[in-house]
């Protein structure tokens, strides 16, 4: 058995300044390269930390995105760490990312360090954030727990050489070890469609791998041809806790697979019950009615950030993905779009000339975006003003127009003609202008030929007293709600 580095994961809320803690160490500009400063997908960095006197002075980070949205991109980092560090702005203590992370290190059952950030700045509460940690079960050593806790500022380097100590130490606890003779286990973070081909980032964990080797991750097969540090200089051969770009497959294989060089036993066939699928087509004619939803075709530049936008929309009723891979927006998903009346979305992918001509031959909406919670939050945005429009259908009986008003005895009367559904002795009234909603009202008497009557259905004509009175005019529609 040989020592390994560990492999360390770096959780938190987004813009608590995991990238900018690992460009410090790394003493590179990784913040700068991002969209908007944010991690967009998952990297593996190994850096050297020159602190002697343990089994090792390299160590393995995995910097993984902030955003709610990569849950699980988070969650993975976490089972293939074998160290948690907790980052947490000791500004604005924990966050919902924060209190999210702490849930993902105690289900990967690993041990962890709170790194308190930004605690050079005035405003900084330390001791409020260990606190606040408490009502998580969290509990530092000064509070009388195991749990070891660290001071730094990201920015300008205070107390990092002591965090990487306590990264060292904690390791060296933990014994971690690897047999160079086992078959090789490595997990993979992360894949991609680049000009090289099917590009997959991993983190070997077991054994070692070399260019030539013949390797297996789920159902596929390959043998690889490169093998890229994470510098981005060739590898001849990987070893345990060394994070690297594989080379080889001709299809993406999933993010969390194990890749491995013995084939896992396939596994025995349960029999599932088959929904049939209608074809859009088909779908077309079953749905005379026009959808109240959004329909996306979802175009992403990592296996990752796609899982990441999928999850985001996968409990949201009013968004329909018709479609969804890695790589390029291209002519093909315009002509789907076309006739789904979708709405093709790219995400840190942008069309060529070609497409983007296309598609306003044959409006279509492409939507690019960098940053996922912007793609998130519009999209989400807009699918819920489709839920209200829905909800508010669900509950309209039916549609009138005004055909004039007179006056009875004081009464204001107004003359109107049912055009969609009926009307009732009751309904609530919403008046609309020229498709704008202008104010409400409650039907208080409903006649037919100055007869009082409970219902006027759909063609007939009828006097209707309101109330309150509203300012209607001739050529008015009113809607009748339940």
């Amino acid at each position: 058995m040989q020592p390994r580095p560990p492999i360390v994961t770096i959780l938190g809320h987004v813009d608590h300044g995991k990238t900018t803690l690992l460009d410090y160490i790394r003493k590179t500009n990784l913040t700068g390269q991002e969209h908007g400063g944010i991690t967009q997908s998952i990297g593996a960095y190994e850096v050297s930390t020159k602190i002697k006197g343990y089994q090792t002075d390299r160590i393995t980070f995995i910097d993984t995105p902030g955003h709610e949205a990569f849950t699980k991109l988070r969650s993975r980092g976490a089972n293939v760490a074998d160290i948690a560090l907790l980052l947490i702005d000791a500004k604005d203590s924990l966050k919902p990312q924060t209190i999210e992370s702490i849930y993902h290190i105690k289900t990967a059952n690993i041990p962890f360090i709170v790194v308190l950030n930004k605690t050079d700045l005035p405003e900084a509460k330390p001791e409020k954030v260990k606190t606040d940690l408490l009502k998580h079960e969290v509990v530092v050593e000064d509070k009388g727990g195991k749990i070891a806790c660290v001071a730094i500022s990201a920015k300008t380097g205070r107390g990092v050489s002591e965090l990487l100590e306590s990264i060292l130490l904690l390791s060296s606890e933990l014994h971690l070890q690897y047999d160079p003779q086992a078959p090789a286990i490595a997990y993979i973070i992360e894949t991609k469609k680049s000009k090289r081909g099917v590009v997959v980032s991993c983190i070997i964990k077991e054994g070692s791998l070399k260019i030539a080797d013949i390797v297996f991750a789920g159902s596929f097969k390959t043998k690889i041809r490169t093998l890229t540090g994470d510098n981005g200089k060739p590898l001849e051969k990987v070893l345990p806790s060394t994070p690297f770009e594989l080379i080889g497959f001709s299809e993406l294989p999933e993010v969390g697979t194990i890749i491995s060089s013995i084939q896992s036993p396939k596994p025995t066939p349960q029999p599932q019950e088959v929904q049939p699928q209608p074809t859009l087509e088909i779908k077309a004619l079953l749905s005379p009615q026009e959808e109240k939803k959004i329909s996306l075709i979802i175009k992403a530049n990592t296996q990752g950030s796609l899982e990441a936008i999928l999850n985001s929309f996968a409990s949201n009723k009013n968004v329909e993905i018709i479609l969804h891979s890695v790589g390029d927006i291209n002519n093909s998903d315009i002509f789907l779009a076309k006739s789904a009346k979708a709405i093709v979305i790219g995400f840190n992918t942008k069309p060529s000339t070609n497409v983007i001509d296309l598609a306003k031959r044959e409006k279509v909406i492409i939507k690019t975006y960098n940053i996922i919670y912007e793609l998130i939050e519009e999209l989400t945005e807009v699918a819920s003003i489709l839920k209200e429009k829905e909800e508010s259908e669900k509950n309209l009986k039916g549609e009138a127009k005004i055909l004039a008003s007179f006056i009875i005895e004081g009464e204001k009367i107004y003359g109107i003609k049912v055009t969609k559904g009926k009307a009732n002795l009751g309904d609530s009234v919403e008046l609309y202008r020229d498709k704008d909603l202008v104010s409400k009202s409650k039907i208080v008497s409903l006649r037919v030929r100055a007869r009082p009557v409970e219902e006027v259905k759909k063609d007939q004509e009828a006097g209707v007293i309101l109330s309150p009175q509203l300012d209607i005019h001739t050529g008015d529609m009113i809607k009748l709600v339940l």
